[in-house]
């Protein structure tokens, strides 16, 4: 049988055999050195009861031995079967080689000889330990014929000699197949363990890509304000100092809040497995797109805002999410690659119509445009969460020539 490593160890392992703790795999357990003991202390005991039967010759009680010259033969080769018993653990079939011509003639080694039929029928293959059987059953032939029972046919010894064996026969099975089974157990248990350790794995890096997304949409808006109001100072040397003053403010804010989300995603990206969980920000909702709409307005992008949207407050926390940062995505790129443009955002819809977002700019005409450098993946962040909201989305120039980006996000009544 083979054994299943792991580094988990039982509460009481000197309770259990070597074989079923994987720690002391090539060791003895203090349960081992009990039984093996007690295994040698009886085959030992069989060993002069018998010889003693031998010698004693009672006609009442004394075994058949066969010759004399047989009785010192057959002390011999008891006592070293019984000393051989300790080597059982680790060469079993070996042991059961090197004592199976005993079979033939030793009545002294009978005990050992049991024991180590039972060891090779637990530990080692069952056609192996089968095969040892049927050797056995052969070799009482010869055995019968050189101790014969005066008081017993052949057949009735025969018999005797099958139902002992069946006897530990059934009884090794039973030990091996509960054995298999506690192995069995554990090799699931460890199984189900290393599963959900991997799908905790697999959360921890979904979420952590969730969290990235989040900065990025987070820092790509952050960025294009703090991009918008540099290119004003530069095209307006000339400003008011109370101009220059402000736009230097909101420069240095972005800045600030910039790094501090740079700080965080990649403090996100780098965490290694803790036992503390670090508290998220909260997460903007629907009742937010003013504020971010106002962020823009003050950096000098025109937005025109119409909000149809029927009880906001009712809005699912995924939902609104979900819209803002479909508005935000909107605007970084209407800032990006429209500057100056009248930005119109709509919102619309209600409980069980679901929520339509809609970002719509003019085309940019004229001259070339200064854009905004980007890595181009914000919409493709805004498709992949707008199907896993299970919603819809479009983008692109329509007939009007404008560019428009629009979404419908399920707003499923709760029930």
């Amino acid at each position: 049988m083979g054994r299943v490593s792991s580094a988990v160890v039982p509460d009481h392992p000197w309770l259990l055999p070597g074989s079923l703790v994987p720690a002391r795999a090539s060791r003895r357990t203090p349960r081992d050195w009990f039984v093996d003991s007690l295994l040698f202390l009886v085959a030992l005991l069989w060993v002069l009861v018998a010889h003693e039967d031998a010698v004693s010759r009672d006609p009442e009680f004394a075994l058949n031995v066969g010759p004399d010259w047989l009785i010192g033969v057959d002390l011999l080769a008891g006592l070293l079967a019984t000393v051989a018993l300790w080597l059982r653990r680790r060469w079993p079939v070996g042991l059961a080689v090197a004592t199976a011509p005993l079979t033939f003639f030793s009545v002294t080694a009978g005990a050992a000889l049991l024991i180590v039929l039972f060891t090779v029928l637990v530990h080692r293959p069952l056609p192996l330990g089968l095969t040892l059987v049927g050797w056995n059953v052969v070799t009482s032939l010869p055995y019968i014929a050189l101790r014969p029972d005066p008081a017993m046919p052949l057949w009735a010894a025969m018999a005797w000699t099958v139902l002992f064996l069946g006897i530990v026969l059934a009884w090794a099975l039973f030990v091996r197949a509960r054995r298999q089974l506690v192995l069995s157990l554990r090799d699931r248990a460890e199984r189900a363990e290393a599963e959900q350790q991997l799908r905790l794995e697999q959360a921890r890096h979904l979420e952590r890509g969730r969290i990235a997304r989040e900065m990025h949409d987070v820092l790509a808006h952050r960025i294009s304000l703090l991009s918008l109001h540099a290119g004003a100072l530069e095209f307006r040397p000339d400003a008011p100092p109370e101009e220059v003053a402000r736009a230097a403010g909101v420069i240095r804010a972005s800045a600030h809040a910039a790094l501090q989300d740079l700080r965080e995603v990649i403090g996100v990206l780098r965490a290694e497995v803790s036992t503390e969980a670090t508290p998220e920000r909260p997460q903007p909702t629907l009742g937010d797109v003013p504020a971010l709409v106002a962020e823009s307005r003050d950096a000098g992008v025109r937005v025109s805002v119409v909000d149809e949207v029927t009880e906001p407050a009712e809005v699912p926390a995924a939902i609104g999410r979900s819209a803002y940062r479909i508005v935000q995505e909107g605007l970084t790129n209407a800032r990006k690659h429209a500057p100056g443009a009248v930005v119109t955002v709509r919102l619309a819809g209600g409980p069980g119509d679901g929520l339509a977002v809609e970002i719509r700019n003019p085309w940019p005409v004229g001259g070339p445009v200064t854009a905004i450098p980007g890595t181009g993946t914000g919409l493709v962040g805004v498709a992949e969460r707008v199907t896993l909201a299970g919603g819809r989305l479009d983008h692109g120039r329509d007939a009007d020539g404008d560019f428009r980006l629009t979404a419908w996000l399920p707003w499923v009544v709760a029930s």
